[in-house]
């Protein structure tokens, strides 16, 4: 089994436009403190070999943007109104603290 290491460090690898190698693999994990298993670099650099990994990363990305559109207008109507309540509660906290803090010097 391949660690997440050891993918992040072919990603990085990829992204940074360098051969995904065991040399280069080796030097990422050791410069990010990451104890070398050889077997899992040959592992990382034989797999990694037949994938392309543009294509593998464009067919896992998932539109983050569509999450929040989803919501109901109801439910966020109502989360703002107990924002207003919190608010009101809070300021209300704080004039009782200070009429109580008023009494002890009075």
């Amino acid at each position: 089994m391949i660690k997440i290491e050891y993918i992040y460090a072919g990603m990085l690898l990829h992204n940074a436009k360098q051969p995904i190698s065991e040399d280069n693999v080796k030097k990422v994990l050791s410069a990010a403190g990451v104890a070398v298993d050889e077997a899992r670099v040959k592992a990382l650099v034989a797999a990694l070999s037949e994938v392309n990994i543009d294509e593998a990363i464009k067919a896992a990305a998932v539109p983050v943007a569509a999450a929040p559109a989803a919501a109901p207008a109801q439910a966020t109507a109502e989360a703002k109104k107990e924002e207003k309540k919190e608010e009101k509660k809070e300021v209300a906290s704080d004039e009782e603290t200070a009429e109580g803090l008023g009494s002890l010097f009075g």
